[in-house]
Formats: structure tokens, C-alpha cells, sequence
């Protein structure tokens, strides 16, 4: 597999940085190219982040007419990210990009159209699949361990509005599409059915802004789905924590996620550290313990997500090249984000929506 040169669109994105310690880390990227709007924030980028960054650009057309970009990371405003997606999918690059894409189903699909028209990936940053412990849950619980599932609960709760700069666009419905749910529960709605295995055809649920913020999103949501197979799930989600860090990458979590079978269940809470994963089972093999508890050392590693992060990312990479499965698709994003309309639907008129 040949070292490619990555683009990263957008420097301005609350995980914009991140995404470019993750590609400072690859070992699959040679060189990284970068794009703002912004020549103070381009120099700044080029200057902080070493040899690894070649040249940055304020000047899309410019960019894109003069280099040769192997893949893009797409990290643009919700409101604004999708036509981005779209230009560069229609430029022949293939693009992974952060969650959710768009700011509205209609223009995440147009998105994954696009990429079927031109026949390349496109990807959507749900690095947690990739997570030890999701995979080891995903793997016990479509082995049977805990027998046919009948239902999952989640939980995504995270500090206040207050600690997160209520001004900033994610809180404008306008520019970011949603709340709480379109930027953290999107990556529990996404996991509950990659876990399971199975998609999710029914929701219920009351979204609400109680945070007493100046803010037109929901910051707090509490929703039921069920899944193709008929078993059910809930999920709170919510910015509710007093007691936290600010910003967009340390604050604090209080995070869980179970599944429930007819012979046992499996659970952990996604943001502890160290990770620890539970189980009970009665099934074959498990008589003489059938609780066990699994704690996970996982590497230092700078970049987004960590270790997990940086495989997620290099394992696109080798997508690209025709070297096995992209870790997540379009058809992906697309199913979170009519679920999550389809929850807002449902708060509105207090029905059930089928998906």
C-alpha cells in the first residue's frame, strides 16, 4: 500500500485538530495539505504542526486546481459541510468526513449520491465503532453469548451548554441542524445498531432546551427505537453536568451502554478509563463463570480517539487503495440522521415514526 497525501478542509471545526494529529500519526500519510478561509489560521496550522504539513491554502479553487489530494477529511459548519463534501467528491476525491455530514437528511443524501455517481468512498467519523470495547461487545453479542437480544439502552450525558460557548454555531439550529443528538448521540444512535447488527426501523422521542442558554437546539432528549429483528432501545441523551472541564475536548461524561439477551447482557460505559466491558451469560461455555469483567490498557497515542482513532483512519486509507472495507459509509450517516429527524418528527406531533 503506497503513502498517500491527505487533505484536511476546515481549521476551524472544534475536531479539526485532532483530525490532524491523527493524520500527523499515520503512518499511511505522507504528507497532509490543509484549507481555511482563514490565511492567519493556515500560517498558524503550518507553523505548529511540522514538516508533516506541507503547504496550506486559503483558496479552494486555487487548491484543488494545483495539487493532487489522495483523500479529503471534510471539516467544514454543518450548514456549510455537505457542498463542500460534494465538491470534492465531484473534484475525484474521496472523502471522509465529520458527523453529520449535513445539517439535514436531504443534503446528507445528496451527498451519498454524489459519491455513487462518482464511485468513490465516502466515509463519516464514527471513530467509538473501533473502540476495544465495542468490538468486543459487537463480537459477544452477535456470536449468541447473550442469546437473542430484546433490548439496549444508552446514555450520552455531557457538560452544560455554559461550558461549551453557547454562541458558537453548533447551538444555532440554522447553521448546525440539531442539538445534543446530531452532535453526540449521533454516535450512540450510530453504535447501538452496529452493535446489534441490525437497523433501526421505529422511533419515539421529546426533545426539549432547558439549559436556560440562549440557544435554539435541544440540549436534553430521551427517545425509544426498535430494530429490524423487533427488539427495543432507549437513549437519554443530554448537556446536563455542573461539575465539568469547558471546551469541546475534555469535558465530562456520564456515558453507558447495554444490551440485554435472553441469556445474559453486556455492558460498559463508553468514556471511563481505564475501559472495562461486563458480561453475564448462562450460555454453553459459561457455566463456571458466568460474570466476567474485561479491563482494556490501551496505548498513548495522539490523535483523535487514540489508538482506535488512528486504525479507524488508516483503514479508510487502505479502502481507498482497494485493500478491504471502509470502517463506516454515507448510507451510514444517512441512517443516523433520519433517525434523528425522525426523533425531532416524533417530539413534535407525539407519534411513532417508521423509518
Amino acid at each position: 500500500m503506497k503513502k498517500t497525501t491527505a487533505g484536511l478542509f476546515g481549521l476551524a471545526h472544534p475536531h479539526s485538530v485532532a483530525h490532524l494529529k491523527t493524520l500527523i500519526q499515520s503512518d499511511w500519510v505522507e504528507k497532509i495539505l490543509v484549507f481555511d478561509e482563514s490565511v492567519d489560521v493556515v500560517e498558524q496550522v503550518k507553523k505548529t504542526y511540522g514538516e508533516k504539513v506541507a503547504t496550506g491554502y486559503s483558496d479552494l479553487d486555487h487548491m484543488l486546481s494545483e495539487v493532487d489530494v489522495d483523500f479529503g477529511i471534510a471539516c467544514f459548519r454543518n450548514d456549510l459541510n455537505a457542498d463542500l463534501c460534494m465538491r470534492l467528491l465531484q473534484t475525484g476525491i474521496p472523502v471522509i468526513s465529520e458527523k453529520p455530514i449535513g445539517h439535514t437528511a436531504a443534503s446528507v443524501e445528496e451527498v451519498v449520491k454524489t459519491a455513487k455517481e462518482a464511485n468513490l468512498l465516502l466515509g463519516v467519523m464514527y471513530q467509538n465503532r473501533y473502540h476495544p470495547t465495542t468490538q468486543e461487545a459487537k463480537a459477544l453479542v452477535q456470536s449468541g453469548v447473550i442469546g437473542d437480544v430484546t433490548a439496549c439502552e444508552s446514555r450520552m450525558v455531557t457538560s452544560q451548554v455554559k461550558f461549551r460557548n453557547p454562541k458558537h454555531w453548533l447551538f444555532n439550529n440554522a447553521q448546525s441542524g440539531g442539538g445534543i443528538l446530531s452532535w453526540l448521540g449521533c454516535h450512540y444512535i450510530d453504535l447501538v445498531a452496529y452493535v446489534l447488527g441490525e437497523d433501526i426501523v421505529q422511533v419515539s422521542g421529546t426533545v426539549d432546551t432547558l439549559s436556560g442558554e440562549d440557544i435554539d437546539v435541544e440540549d436534553v432528549a430521551s427517545l425509544t427505537f426498535r430494530f429490524a429483528n423487533g427488539a427495543l432501545g432507549s437513549m437519554q441523551a443530554g448537556y446536563h453536568l455542573a461539575v465539568s472541564g469547558a471546551g469541546y475536548m475534555g469535558p465530562s461524561y456520564d456515558t453507558y451502554m447495554g444490551f440485554r439477551g435472553q441469556l445474559g447482557r453486556v455492558f460498559w460505559e463508553p468514556t471511563k478509563a481505564p475501559p472495562e466491558l461486563h458480561v453475564e451469560s448462562v450460555a454453553n461455555g459459561w457455566k463456571t463463570a458466568p460474570q466476567r469483567s474485561s479491563t482494556y490498557g490501551l496505548p498513548q497515542v495522539d490523535a483523535y480517539g487514540g489508538a482506535h482513532g488512528l486504525a479507524f483512519i488508516d483503514d479508510f486509507i487502505k479502502a481507498i487503495q482497494g485493500e478491504g472495507e471502509p470502517p463506516t459509509t454515507g448510507e451510514d450517516a444517512l441512517k443516523v440522521a433520519r433517525i434523528v429527524e425522525a426523533v425531532y418528527e416524533s417530539s413534535e406531533t407525539g407519534k411513532r415514526i417508521d423509518l
